[in-house]
């Protein structure tokens, strides 16, 4: 035996760093032949055979331990070689592999070093399972950040789930394990045993894995998500060149699993999906459709923002490569795909981040900066440069593998403010003593500034519901770098209003119009999204006040101010027809509904109208974040709860004037004032007989008399139809 007897037990008990210096092939000390050696714990018998040169010797490894740990020596050859081992199992099975021991390191320096310093920013092209093919030899890749492990191996159904067998390597001070283990194919399950740092043995998923079993079993699983075939080089092609600012933007956001159900409890697919959500999106002349989470999450009932496998789309609905034909359907049909991305948090499950090797790794140490005291969750931590790589590199991900056109960063204000939902003494100031997360904002510019010069045309959008300054404003300015902003004060405000009972809304008008007293700080969306539909604040069509009647006139008006009004924007699924109950992620949206009288089919018909007006009148997108893209004609109205703007392109090619009348009453001869004479066509009545509204209108437009009304050189007598938006066109000329 040519092993020492600390080494023997150090292979038979895993313990070893660096398994492949006393594993595999090796020179003899004395230069007189060649040793190897081979792990193999369920092995009876164990030969070694060249693979390529046959003049090599092949010699058997006689067993040195009962745990399985074989070695043999030849004298016949003393460079190392390319070779085999032929392996007999106790049931006679015969095996012939490659050994993982032979091969070569798959990371090199500069990928340790980028890693190391936060700028590797196609790390997942280089940790968790990469296939691949080396001297001719099929298997994966595994390379997994942990670097107060005292151990560390692969662990799956090829090596019967036995940490002993496949031992992986420490690449130093990088923290980096790796091996790469032939006839490891797509398809395969593995974990990550890991000795940690007070020498427990934990098992692990893939932080990098690219796909995992269905909950509740959390095994990752070997995949190549590079394999599928797109056909949307045109769409990238636009994406790339077009301006997002001076461009529609009508979102559709959409939760997968509840959308349409095949059944009582089963969800469409992501393939299944496809065909159905493209034609009605299309219909709908929505521009984007936006998913809820479709990161690998355990807890469904998070709604995919508890996040377990960050570079995996959830294996609910499917594979990856059904993901990405999901959204190459979409994008064939000229539709942008965007998703919600998770960056400020992660679950607490044992066997995925948290406390990765034993430490606060990917997370605080210190509860007061890395626990989220309202979901229970961890809180990643910024300042380290690794873990700012798996985020920044993450969002690379989504759009590099997926095409991705956008995403939506869920909880920013939690990452910018150390206090966040604490009380005193919950939380620790930053360095000059301030309650900003100042490793959290540097993240965010870095993350923000990849993305944009990375991926020219795709979009940043943060759901942060503070006063926090220049979110939407490039890094070199001070800024985070978004693109857009969710304008969470007009939904709140706005909701707040509608909400009311008309004889009350001449007190709150102000809710209306304070939106454009800080319009043009921010990049703003306008969001009626999925957080406004649930627990306990009732669906929109339930936040309306009155009868059936007066609730969907009250809600058509709110859609089409939202329409009308500056910024993108994007209405959560079921508000389209007048969901009525809560959003329920365990069952379908209310598809019934429009088989159950006017009031829901023609609301439908409403959103896709305003859509439709939406995006062929550029006045309505153009401008959203110009100066003189609005104006208020009169917004003072108050005792009659009326209002009136412009919206307006730069030459003025495409102008319309918007007027609301919020409460039950027709009021006929209203005049209201024109920028300009002529005719003016009115394009939009939420009141018309086709949307069960009451069909009072102007008989298609009105003519702008010579008479200074509202500080405007012309003016027009209106009928404004009850509870109504009403909009019209400047004629050309």
């Amino acid at each position: 035996m040519l092993l020492t007897e600390s080494e023997l037990l150090s292979l038979v008990h895993a313990s070893h760093r660096s398994p492949h210096q006393l594993l595999g092939m090796h020179p003899m000390g004395d230069g007189s032949g060649l040793v190897a050696r081979a792990m193999l714990p369920h092995a009876a018998k164990v030969e070694l055979v060249p693979t390529h040169e046959k003049n090599k010797p092949k010699f058997p490894l006689q067993r040195l331990h009962h745990a399985g740990l074989f070695e043999g020596i030849t004298t016949q050859a003393h460079k190392v070689y390319a070779y085999d081992l032929v392996v007999t199992d106790h049931y006679g099975n015969v095996r012939q592999q490659r050994d993982a021991y032979s091969f070569l390191p798959t990371l090199g320096e500069m990928d340790l070093y980028l890693f190391g310093e936060g700028n590797e920013r196609r790390i997942y092209d280089k940790l968790g399972a990469q296939l691949k093919v080396i001297d001719g030899v099929a298997g994966t890749s595994f390379a997994v950040w942990a670097p107060n492990a005292q151990r560390v191996s692969v662990v799956g159904a090829f090596n019967n789930w036995d940490g002993r067998a496949h031992a992986m390597r420490s690449l130093g001070a990088s923290g980096v394990w790796e091996i790469f283990i032939p006839g490891v194919l797509e398809g395969a399950l593995y974990k990550y045993e890991i000795k940690n740092n007070h020498g427990s043995l934990v098992l692990k998923t893939d932080p990098y894995g690219f796909f995992f079993e269905p909950a509740p079993k959390n095994a990752s699983i070997v995949w190549n998500n590079r394999k599928f075939r797109w056909t949307d080089d045109a769409w990238v092609k636009w994406r790339t060149e077009h301006n997002p600012f001076r461009s529609p933007m009508s979102i559709y956001e959409v939760h997968l699993g509840s959308w349409r159900k095949k059944n009582h409890y089963e969800s469409l697919g992501y393939a299944e999906i496809a065909g159905p959500l493209v034609d009605y999106v299309r219909k709908m002349n929505f521009t984007h459709v936006e998913f809820l989470p479709v990161s690998e999450h355990a807890f469904y009932p998070s709604w995919g923002y508890q996040v377990t496998g960050f570079y995996s789309t959830t294996a609910r609905y499917g594979t990856p490569d059904e993901f990405q034909y999901l959204v190459n359907a979409l994008h064939d049909a000229g539709i942008g795909v965007l998703i919600d991305w998770v960056p400020a948090h992660f679950p607490r499950d044992d066997w995925a981040l948290a406390r990765f090797d034993g430490t606060a790794l990917y997370e605080h140490e210190d509860p007061r900066k890395g626990a989220h005291q309202d979901w229970g969750t961890l809180i990643f931590n910024y300042g380290r440069h690794e873990v700012r790589n798996f985020l920044a590199a993450n969002a690379l991900f989504w759009i590099d593998r997926f095409h991705l056109d956008g995403l939506r960063v869920d909880a920013v204000a939690s990452m910018l403010y150390l206090d966040y939902s604490r009380r005193v003494g919950e939380w620790i100031p930053n360095q000059f003593g301030g309650r900003e997360n100042l490793e959290a904002v540097e993240f965010l510019r870095h993350f923000n500034h990849v993305v944009h010069t990375e991926h020219p045309g795709v979009v940043t959008i943060a759901e942060e519901s503070t006063a926090w300054p220049q979110v939407t404003r490039p890094p070199y300015l001070g800024g985070l770098g978004f693109t857009f902003k969710w304008n969470m004060g007009w939904m709140h405000d706005t909701l707040n209003y509608f909400a009311r009972d008309p004889v009350y809304r001449k007190y709150h008008q102000n809710d209306l119009t304070f939106a454009m007293l800080y319009h043009h700080h921010e990049n703003f969306i306008l969001p009626l999204s999925h957080d406004e539909v649930v627990h306990g604040k009732r669906s929109l069509l339930g936040r309306m006040p009155g009868d059936d009647w007066l609730s969907f006139a009250n809600l058509r008006a709110l859609l089409g101010y939202q329409t009308l009004f500056p910024g993108k924007k994007l209405l959560f699924m079921g508000g389209e027809f007048g969901q009525r109950s809560e959003w329920n992620a365990n069952q379908s949206i209310d598809w019934h509904l429009l088989g159950m009288g006017p009031f829901h089919s023609g609301l439908q018909r409403y959103v896709e109208d305003i859509n439709k007006l939406y995006r062929t009148e550029p006045a309505l997108w153009q401008g959203d974040y110009d100066m003189d893209g609005f104006f208020w004609v009169d917004c003072s109205d108050q005792e009659n709860s009326v209002l009136s703007f412009v919206r307006q392109n730069r030459d003025r090619s495409s102008r319309l004037i918007a007027i609301m009348n919020l409460t039950p009453v027709t009021r006929h001869n209203y005049r209201v004032g024109l920028p300009h004479g002529g005719f003016w066509q009115e394009v939009l009545n939420s009141d018309a007989g086709i949307y069960a509204g009451s069909n009072v209108g102007n008989l298609g437009g009105v003519h702008a008399e010579n008479y200074q009304v509202h500080s405007q050189p012309y003016s027009a007598s209106f009928t404004l139809p009850p509870i109504s938006v009403i909009a019209f066109k400047s004629a050309p000329g």
